[in-house]
């Protein structure tokens, strides 16, 4: 089941608000919650229902003898035992046919390549959990001493299949008391409508481009062809992933737990380091917290760190190593900027950090679409021209001319407009009211033109399945 389906819309979740309000104390909300989560998952996972369950129960024990056990060697091992497991688990479902497919390549063995079917949305619930137990070894938060509630925060389905990754101290207090104000509706309806819009008319569209172009033989294409058609990528994924980080914040306002923000224009960024500031905000400072500073580089632990940090973060994303040179690519040029100190950086001109970056940035994209390296080789040679194809082609002009009322409306959204008009509606109150009125009408014509294109859907396909 997913956010951006009819069936999601106008029944599950409908019936679970309803579910919701009836109840007035919390407990009653939080079962409510804590079955249509799971309901959500077994939709498309009955089976790996239980592999989250399992997973949930064992972390809420060990929390248990964290605490009792602080400062003690049982403490330590049962943060260990934690991760390991976590991490176990992690690893056997999502990397074990990966790491079987390269031991056989390289060494002479015979290994069976398992098929494990990946439970949706596992990278992401593991990490929440993981977050939870250091923080609680840490003593960031306080151990929490019910199930029900642990097993709520970790199965919330706004967040539980695409993310963002939700830390335990974000929505700790709202866990155990909350309410929904009529600021939180209308803010979660308006995040609803707008992430809603940015998957459906824009993203999904945008993908039929995308796989007009790269969806076969790539060998053809022109270098406009192939400059063209990983710049519609790049905004593919953002639309994509940031339309459902929009509606799961939506929905978790609609309950009343306010996550964090996941996406901040990423493309309005002056280098590579603030891209990653502003993209899947959630994840890097996950890493950032949780690895970048691991003492096992001695005196040179902040860019061992780094290109630690940059490793994981490819791998994070899938078992192919297309997503790890991925990571190492982005890692070093995060190294190249460190190296040269933000204060040389803003010496240079800022139009060419702009077109630097962007290159940087969109060449990323391309190496985070072909899994399959060969593809990939033939990629990087279309970028600058050496498959002896021409510079440019008809197919692609005649994609940008019917395809540009598209292209124009996806890089305006990419900038923050709305959010400088919202900015200058509470400066003035008379602006503010139209501003009220015409978001009230956007919304409306959003969630209505999001839904017509619905209907007869064949192109709204599911980036996450393999996180």
């Amino acid at each position: 089941m997913v956010f951006s389906s009819l069936f999601f819309l106008y029944l599950f979740l409908p019936l679970c608000v309803i579910c919701y309000a009836a109840t007035k104390k919390n407990r009653y909300r939080n079962a409510v919650l804590i079955i249509f989560s799971l309901i959500f998952y077994a939709w498309g996972e009955p089976l790996c229902v239980f592999i989250l369950i399992i997973s949930a129960a064992l972390n809420y024990i060990l929390a248990f003898a964290i605490d009792k056990y602080r400062g003690k060697l049982m403490g330590k091992l049962a943060v260990f035992f934690a991760v390991f497991f976590d991490l176990a688990v992690l690893g056997i479902f999502k990397y074990s046919g990966f790491i079987a497919e390269n031991l056989n390549a390289l060494l002479p063995l015979n290994l069976p390549v398992p098929d494990i079917k990946l439970p949706i949305g596992i990278s992401f619930y593991t990490f929440q959990i993981i977050s939870y137990v250091i923080d609680c070894h840490w003593e960031k938060v306080s151990v929490q001493k019910s199930f029900p509630k642990f097993l709520m925060y970790v199965s919330l389905f706004p967040q539980l299949v695409a993310g963002p990754i939700v830390r335990y101290s974000t929505i700790e207090s709202e866990i155990s008391s909350r309410r929904t104000t009529l600021d939180d509706l209308s803010s979660g309806v308006s995040r609803i409508a707008v992430g809603l819009a940015k998957k459906v008319i824009l993203a999904n569209n945008l993908n039929i481009i995308v796989e007009a172009f790269f969806g076969s033989d790539i060998k053809n294409l022109s270098v406009t062809g192939t400059w063209y058609a990983v710049m519609i990528y790049a905004m593919q994924i953002y639309f994509d992933f940031s339309g459902y980080s929009d509606m799961a914040i939506g929905l978790g306002r609609i309950f009343g737990f306010h996550f964090d923000e996941n996406f901040n224009y990423p493309f309005i960024c002056k280098d590579v380091s603030e891209f990653w500031q502003r993209w899947h905000i959630s994840l890097s400072t996950f890493f950032r917290d949780y690895l970048l500073y691991v003492p096992i580089f001695g005196k040179r632990r902040k860019y061992g760190g780094l290109f630690l940090v940059w490793f994981c973060t490819g791998l994070w994303h899938g078992a192919s190593w297309n997503y790890i040179i991925w990571g190492l690519y982005f890692g070093m040029f995060i190294f190249i900027e460190q190296l040269i100190g933000k204060k040389k950086m803003k010496k240079i001109p800022l139009a060419v950090r702009h077109v630097y970056n962007k290159i940087v940035i969109i060449i990323g994209f391309g190496i985070f679409y072909f899994e399959d390296l060969s593809r990939l080789g033939d990629f990087f040679k279309n970028l600058i021209g050496l498959n002896s194809n021409s510079f440019i082609d008809e197919f692609t002009k005649l994609s940008v001319t019917n395809n540009l009322y598209l292209i124009v409306a996806a890089v305006i959204c990419c900038f923050p407009f709305a959010k400088v008009i919202q900015n200058i509606s509470k400066k003035n109150t008379g602006f503010s009211y139209t501003v009220a009125a015409s978001r009230i009408v956007v919304n409306i014509a959003l969630l209505l033109v999001s839904s017509i294109l619905l209907v007869d859907a064949t192109n709204n396909p599911f980036l996450y399945f393999r996180f």
